[in-house]
Order: C-alpha cells, then structure tokens, then sequence
C-alpha cells in the first residue's frame, strides 16, 4: 500500500504525458573542418530528434535546424534539464497537441574552444557554414527520411544561434525555406562594445597574451563573469575579423592597452551585423517563406534595439516577416519556441 504522503510527494512534479519521440546521434566526420585551427574535433556526433511515430511508417519529414546559443552545443540542447523541458520534451509535447506538425530536428554540435560558434566560416575558427550546409544537411538527407528539398527546412536559434540563423538565410541562401532568431546577435554598436573594456582588463592579467588567457580559463575551477565575457569577444573576434598568423589567427577591434576602437577591424565585424546586411540580402530574404524575430525588452545585452532596427530595415525593404517583443530578458526565453517552431513548419514543404 502506498502511503498518503508517498503519492502525494510523488505529483509534486508533474510527468511528461503523450509519445515521446527518440534521440539519435548522427555521427559525422566533416572534411571542411579537418585541420581547423583550433584542432578542434572533426568527428563528432550530432543529436538528432525522430518524432513520435517515425520507426512504424514510411511517410518523410521536414527538417529543423536548431542552433545552440554562445556556450552551449547541440549535446548541451537534448541534456536532462531540472527544471522545464529539454527541447525534445517542449517538441513532445507540441506535436502531441498538435500544435505543431511532426518533424525531424537535427542539433548540430559546433562547439570550439573559443567557447561557442556564430556560425560563420572564418579561418580562425574553420568554415561551420559551409559545414552545416554541404555535410551536415546532406548526411542527415541519407541516414533519415527527411523530405530532402530546401522547402521542407528552417533553421532557428537564440541569441548566437539566431544570430546563425539569420546569417546562413542572408549569406547561404538556397538550404532553408524559413529561419527563426530569438534575440539573435544584430545592432553590434549596441551589444558588443561595453565587452571591449572588459577583454582588456582579463588579457592585461596575461600580458595581453590571448592564448594564454584562453590555456588558462580552461584549467580554471571556476572561470569568473569577467572571463567569460572575455572569451566570447575572442570567439566573435575569430569569426568577424579572422587574421592568419596572429595569436588565435585573429585580430582584435581595440587597443589593448587604451581600448580605443580600432576602426578599421570593427568595420570587418560590422559588416556581419544583419542589421547592415539587410539590404545585400534582399532577395534571399524575400524569397522565404517564413522569417521570424522576437526579442524581449529587458535583454541585457541590449539585442531589442538592434532587432528593432532589423525590424525597420526589413520594413523598409519590404521583406515579410513576423516580428514581436516581449516582456523578458535575454536569459530563459525557451517558452518562445512554442510560438515559432509551429509557426515555421508549417511553412514548410510537408512529406
């Protein structure tokens, strides 16, 4: 017999109800990354979500793209959570209502050891656009029963991983029908230039030796907010302003010692703003089926004003696409994915 208090405790956390779909890892061994500069891993395996239903048919599915933000990888996006839902759980639970139409969800494994990806081919970091779309699409096309056409794809992200949505829509047009960036990187001026002062305090403790700084924060127990900051304007500086032959073969946008902007090399990053890149990327952009933006209006890296310039550039350039605001920060904004994945797929080509 159970006890009272037993059960009771036992529904204090509610279960997950419905079929739940099945995580797969599609291993893959890239040729574009091999010798990257980093060395970072060229094989590696990449979580792929089967929705519920998929071992016992033999109907195809469109496919997501689901790009992890600064710090975290595909591995990270599928882990066990404390507290709300993994992303397989929150899919679980869509398609179950229906409120979203099956789909295969791949979540590309980027990591480097800059601490994360914008998904830029750079030579500093290694060509992660041109791996998402010439192998790992691909692959994903021949080990599942995807439907294999650009007009059965999307690709989404928060904060660096919509920023990596948006950039492979403008920049890598042809591979995704429709693309969805929560808080994605955009109104660089905005976001990125408070972080300069901050770089140069954490490399000044290392003679202003990049590499040492970044040998060092991996063998540190508990890397300070500082660091991390850090290390993330060396990863942005390795995929904006790569330059062959410096340390970590890339070149910084300041002055280390003064923190004056270097003009010249924050013009290199600028040009990846998506707000610049609007008018270059007309085309591309008009001819999704689907582009979403949302953003809240607490983001601590000031991303609203950058996205609603994207807005405004987007409108000027008569560009469809849906764009809200809402009330949050750019931290746990998870719960936007319940708008925008069943927005996006049904956008998309349907097997």
């Amino acid at each position: 017999m159970i006890h009272p208090a037993a059960q009771t405790r036992s529904q204090l956390r509610p279960e997950t109800t419905g079929p739940a779909g099945r995580l797969e890892s599609l291993r893959l061994c890239s040729r574009l990354l091999k010798d990257n500069p980093l060395g970072d891993p060229i094989e590696r395996g990449h979580p792929v979500y089967l929705p519920p239903g998929y071992a016992g048919s033999d109907r195809r599915y469109p496919v997501l793209c689901s790009l992890a933000a600064y710090t975290n990888a595909g591995p990270g996006q599928v882990a066990w959570r404390n507290h709300g839902e993994t992303l397989p759980q929150r899919l679980d639970r869509l398609i179950h209502s229906g409120t979203m139409a099956p789909a295969i969800v791949v979540f590309p494994d980027c990591y480097t050891s800059l601490g994360g990806n914008q998904y830029v081919n750079s030579e500093a970091l290694g060509p992660y656009a041109d791996f998402l779309v010439q192998e790992l699409l691909p692959a994903l096309d021949k080990a599942y029963r995807t439907v294999p056409d650009a007009a059965a794809r999307a690709v989404f992200g928060k904060s660096s991983g919509g920023f990596g949505a948006l950039h492979l829509v403008m920049n890598q047009p042809g591979h995704f029908a429709a693309a969805a960036s929560h808080a994605g990187d955009c109104g660089f001026d905005r976001a990125y230039l408070r972080d300069f002062p901050v770089c140069c305090d954490v490399l000044a403790r290392h003679d202003g030796d990049p590499v040492a700084f970044v040998k060092s924060f991996w063998r540190k127990e508990r890397p300070g907010h500082a660091d991390f900051h850090a290390l993330m304007t060396l990863c942005l500086a390795a995929s904006y302003s790569p330059s062959p032959g410096d340390p970590l073969n890339l070149a910084l946008p300041f002055d280390l010692e003064t923190c004056v902007l270097d003009e010249q090399v924050w013009s290199r990053w600028c040009a990846f703003d998506p707000v610049r890149q609007v008018a270059g990327a007309r085309q591309a952009l008009s001819e999704l089926a689907g582009l979403w933006i949302d953003v809240g209006t607490r983001d601590q890296y000031f991303l609203h004003y950058g996205t609603r310039e994207l807005h405004r550039k987007l409108l000027d350039a008569d560009v469809p696409h849906h764009f809200e605001q809402f009330d949050g920060t750019h931290s746990g904004i998870d719960w936007r994915y319940d708008h925008s994945l069943p927005w996006l797929v049904s956008r998309l080509k349907l097997g």
